[in-house]
């Protein structure tokens, strides 16, 4: 089977390799969509965390079981989303309703192999039934059940300001998530088009961008005086992350869906002074991913706004390098497999 392997940073490679054994639990799929994260992007730059190479990348996944393999309650030719966070079900995180930060957690595509291939084999526990939705929308379930997680932790109320920091594809879907909670968004991100883009499709009711407006008068002036009682990081870039507690209400809480290699540095008396609340938001679980189906079924989530666009699997890897710094407002790419 055709595979894209990620020998190093900027190096991509096509190879072919055996369609992979599925054991005992496990079931086969032909891939027929990957959505490209920003995780995928990090990896082959060589700034992600947790990460050896050569790796195949690729966890936003779509695709139509092709042998079951007498996995309880599916039959060959279903089409699912695959749920990306292989857990080990014995840790504390996971005896706790917790597999997406289990204590041993293999990620497919950052820890084991992941999806760009025509061919993969999953624990059939990692399979998300697609509803009917088109496999295209399942591709970006994943993508959108991380920003949905975070708002679920988050506890947000209804009419509370909520500034997300970062309108790249988990900022906006935290966006997204975060307006049907009833919150008051505030998007805010350094380009202009990413913020004209979440005016337009009503991600967000505010937009800061920090090159332009002084950020701390502006969102004074949007919360009437207040800040917001939640700020989510979305942008893994440690100088925001850093700095994001300076627009935050007393009382209110921070939470990091970003990740970044660095260390968290706060002002201890601007952190103390508010009675912070700092929360980590990692992943999703299946109850996200399937609130997530539900939003779609339901019109509520517009996934074609979502993606800016495909990709063949054949120009995937020369397409790579340009999507480090995309242009305009390119939110989520998607690649169709053969």
């Amino acid at each position: 089977m055709r595979t894209l392997v990620c020998n190093s940073p900027g190096s991509f490679e096509y190879r072919d390799l055996p369609v992979p054994q599925h054991y005992n639990g496990h079931v086969l799929l032909k891939i027929t969509n990957i959505g490209i994260c920003g995780t995928d992007l990090h990896a082959f730059e060589g700034t992600q965390p947790y990460f050896e190479y050569p790796r195949v990348l690729g966890h936003e996944l779509s695709g139509e079981i092709v042998d079951v393999n007498g996995a309880s309650g599916f039959r060959n030719g279903d089409q699912v989303a695959v749920l990306p966070y292989f857990s080990c079900g014995r840790c504390i995180a996971c005896r706790n309703g917790k597999p997406n930060c289990c204590t041993s957690i293999r990620v497919c595509g950052v820890h084991v192999d992941g999806g760009m291939a025509e061919y993969f084999a999953v624990p059939a526990t990692s399979l998300i039934p697609g509803g009917g939705l088109p496999l295209q929308h399942l591709a970006v379930v994943e993508p959108l059940a991380i920003g949905a997680h975070g708002i679920r932790r988050a506890g947000v109320q209804t009419g509370e300001f909520v500034l997300v920091i970062g309108a790249g594809p988990i900022g906006i879907a935290a966006m997204e998530f975060a307006r049907l909670a009833g919150a008051r968004v505030i998007a805010m991100d350094t380009n202009p088009q990413r913020l004209a883009y979440c005016r337009e499709k009503k991600y967000a009711a505010f937009i800061v961008n920090p090159k332009d407006d002084d950020a701390h008068d502006r969102l004074l002036e949007i919360t009437d005086g207040d800040m917001a009682t939640l700020v989510i990081d979305a942008t893994g870039n440690q100088a925001a992350i850093n700095s994001g507690i300076q627009y935050l209400a007393h009382g209110g809480r921070y939470v990091l869906i970003g990740l970044q290699k660095g260390d968290l540095i706060f002002n201890h008396p601007e952190f103390h002074k508010r009675e912070s609340t700092l929360m980590s938001s990692r992943n999703a679980t299946r109850q996200d991913f399937e609130y997530v189906i539900d939003c779609i079924r339901k019109g509520l989530v517009r996934p074609d706004d979502y993606i800016s666009g495909t990709l063949s699997f054949d120009e995937t890897a020369a397409a790579f390098p340009r999507l480090l710094h995309p242009a305009g407002n390119i939110i989520k790419m998607v690649i169709k497999m053969p």
